[in-house]
């Protein structure tokens, strides 16, 4: 894990991971957490996630839930940007999960510091306009599309697919004129992989810290529906177990539902001997 992250114009300290807030502006999240249009609420949520230890609230307006079906460009601005504005006055980093290109330039342009691309800056443009700012990114892996990605995915070696995958996105991204110091990774835990093929990547997370800081998203995943056989509503210690295990394995960034019981618990994992071996870095 790196001793500090650059998001944007922030200069983050990394004494434990850092914790990012899911606030989804959809009516359809797979959490049911979704608040579609309603900019006061997904505002008055990022406020209480903040107070409750969030370190970057992550706004998204285009489902990516298995078999979700797409959103309109003129659609997902109109539900995300504003609210990017709003939560950006708010004094902390904002990242905006989107794949499209015209979304990330404006919402870099009314204050976002991250952009979280399931689609590893791939779409034409995308590269150009994250390379154009100061804006940091995290590059994600997907096999397939969300309509589809969870129809009998296979790989020959998941681990080293995703790897290699990542390793050249983020020489993409180098070669586009974006800093080292700014690139993030994702392993992209059930975008079109199984229960195995997780359990692996989740197995090798200190080899992915290698290559850039990871940020792991496991939140209330159907990966612990599968472990636990619990429903969605009921995941909220497996997820935070979870997060704590992505900490012991040098995870960077953990992107949560639940702030303030993931933060609880990684005081506790702390102050009972926790901890990761720093690298160098960022």
């Amino acid at each position: 894990m790196p001793q500090h992250l650059k998001i944007g114009r922030f200069d983050l300290p990394v004494a434990r991971p850092l914790v990012m807030a899911i606030i989804n502006v959809t009516p359809d999240s797979f959490s049911g957490d979704g608040f579609g249009n309603r900019i006061d609420a997904a505002v008055n949520s990022a406020q209480m996630a903040i107070a409750a230890g969030a370190d970057i609230i992550d706004v998204g307006g285009e489902s990516s839930r298995p078999g979700a079906a797409s959103v309109s460009l003129d659609e997902e601005m109109r539900r995300v940007v504003p609210v990017v504005e709003a939560i950006a006055r708010l004094g902390v980093p904002v990242s905006v999960d989107t794949t499209k290109p015209e979304v990330m330039a404006a919402s870099i342009a009314v204050g976002a510091s991250l952009i979280n691309d399931i689609n590893a800056l791939q779409a034409p443009g995308a590269m150009e306009a994250v390379a154009a700012s100061d804006c940091a990114v995290c590059l994600m892996h997907k096999k397939g599309e969300p309509g589809d990605m969870q129809n009998a995915p296979r790989y020959d070696d998941a681990v080293d697919e995703v790897w290699s995958f990542l390793h050249a996105r983020k020489l993409a991204a180098l070669d586009a004129g974006i800093e080292s110091e700014c690139i993030l990774i994702d392993p992209g835990f059930g975008f079109g992989k199984t229960l195995a093929h997780n359990l692996a990547l989740f197995g090798a997370l200190e080899r992915f810290g290698e290559l850039a800081p990871v940020l792991v998203g496991v939140s209330r995943k159907s990966m612990l529906g599968e472990i636990t056989e619990l429903p969605v509503d009921q995941r909220v210690v497996p997820s935070v177990v979870a997060a704590v295990a992505a900490a012991s394995r040098g995870a960077t960034i953990l992107r949560v539902h639940d702030v303030a019981q993931t933060v609880a618990g990684l005081k506790v994992w702390q102050k009972l001997g926790g901890s990761i071996n720093a690298r160098s870095g960022c």
